[in-house]
């Protein structure tokens, strides 16, 4: 029996020896663990922030709409997003050129900087609206990207840029888009907002609408895009008051007052748009005398002393149709009226430019915009900030 119990005592002391590391391994992987942001997500009901973005995407999408592509297919579209294939950069990330080798569609990759949280709110919101969106005047999404730290989206290729680089060329070049082209795309603007405000599934307010957003295909038909910071919204109830988000310049006059963007708003940045069309102007131009700087204003002093034709860019000589430029500019300050009630819905600038409804009276002066501002108790709003870093030129 002795010998027996020796026996046990040695193999118990075997045992330890040789279990004593992994329980010491296991201890310090527990210790690791408990610290790691990991642990701390799942201890308070946290998902992991990748997993969760993709979730957010994939519920953002619906059968039948673009899905998700593979990031190893994107750096070969843009060979490994070369600065020769760079369309442009803004303030959250660069666009690309690519050419998809499973479809040999040549597409727009936008990577958006995964530093910035505001870029990829836009993100995930970009993707949730124009996922449900379907018209000739809108930007097709092709799909989307999550993988690696990087969000990318992409669209469908537009050889002819945007609205704005044609009008403004940077070289002292005057515009090359004829009359009837930019009439055109006035009227595929505003086809593109009827469908966001009335026709689609739901309402949808852009929130950005300018000659930088409104791209151009092969036949210069116009299709308005970047929708990161657009809503859906209630048709009736309209947006809660919010942060003042949009470009300088195409912005209404009550936003900065209300915190507060609606279809009116659109309807207002859709003007201005029409007004640089017409004349060839950006909507503010630092260089300009004092009572030139601003596009609407020196528009509606022209069209005050009966003078609104000589506001025609310059530059397409007499090859314009002076009914329709009247009728363009006319709808302009009709849509930039600084009293949203007195703006024209979007249904109303369509049969105006296809001259099958009437344009309201504009008045001679400019009127003073009049609103209310919210009570300051207002949880949902917020002081107004400017999103765009390019307040003057827009691009």
């Amino acid at each position: 029996m002795p010998v027996l119990g020796l026996i046990a005592r040695v193999i118990r002391l075997i045992i330890f020896i040789l279990t004593r590391p992994i329980c010491c391994l296991i201890r310090r992987l527990l210790g690791s663990f408990t610290q790691s942001s990991i642990w701390k997500r799942w201890i308070n009901g946290e998902k992991d922030t990748s997993d969760s973005l993709d979730q957010d995407v994939e519920l953002a999408l619906s059968a039948g709409v673009p899905g998700r592509l593979c990031y190893k297919d994107l750096v070969s579209a843009t060979s490994n997003f070369s600065d020769k294939q760079k369309l442009g950069q803004g303030g959250f990330g660069c666009v690309y050129r690519g050419l998809l080798s499973s479809s040999k569609q040549q597409v727009a990759v936008k990577k958006i900087s995964s530093n910035s949280k505001q870029g990829i709110k836009e993100y995930l919101s970009e993707i949730k609206i124009i996922s449900r969106l379907r018209h000739r005047n809108l930007v097709q999404l092709v799909g989307w990207c999550h993988e690696r730290s990087e969000f990318i989206l992409v669209y469908e290729f537009l050889p002819n840029r945007s609205l704005d680089w044609h009008l403004f060329p940077m070289k002292k070049n005057s515009c090359s888009l004829t009359w009837e082209v930019r009439y055109s795309i006035a009227l595929g603007l505003a086809s593109a907002l009827l469908y966001l405000h009335e026709e689609a599934d739901q309402c949808v307010v852009h929130r950005d609408v300018k000659s930088s957003n409104v791209m151009l295909d092969s036949d210069f038909n116009a299709k308005l895009g970047d929708f990161g910071l657009a809503r859906l919204v209630d048709r009736e109830v309209g947006l809660k008051s919010t942060a003042v988000a949009g470009t300088f310049g195409y912005l209404a006059p009550e936003c900065f007052a209300t915190g507060k963007a609606s279809k009116e708003s659109d309807v207002f940045s859709f003007g201005v748009v029409a007004l640089e069309i017409a004349a060839g102007r950006r909507a503010v131009e630092p260089s300009k005398d004092d009572e030139e700087v601003r596009l609407v204003d020196w528009v509606w002093r022209m069209h005050g002393e009966g003078t609104l034709l000589e506001a025609v860019d310059r530059s397409l000589g007499e090859a314009f149709g002076g009914k329709q430029a009247e009728c363009l500019m006319l709808v302009g300050l009709w849509c930039v009226h600084p009293d949203r009630e007195q703006r024209p819905s979007m249904r109303q600038v369509v049969l105006a430019l296809n001259f099958e409804g009437p344009v309201a009276e504009i008045p001679r002066e400019i009127p003073v915009p009049v609103f209310v501002r919210p009570p300051t108790q207002d949880p949902n709003f917020s002081i107004p900030t400017i999103t765009d870093a390019n307040l003057i030129t827009g691009r």
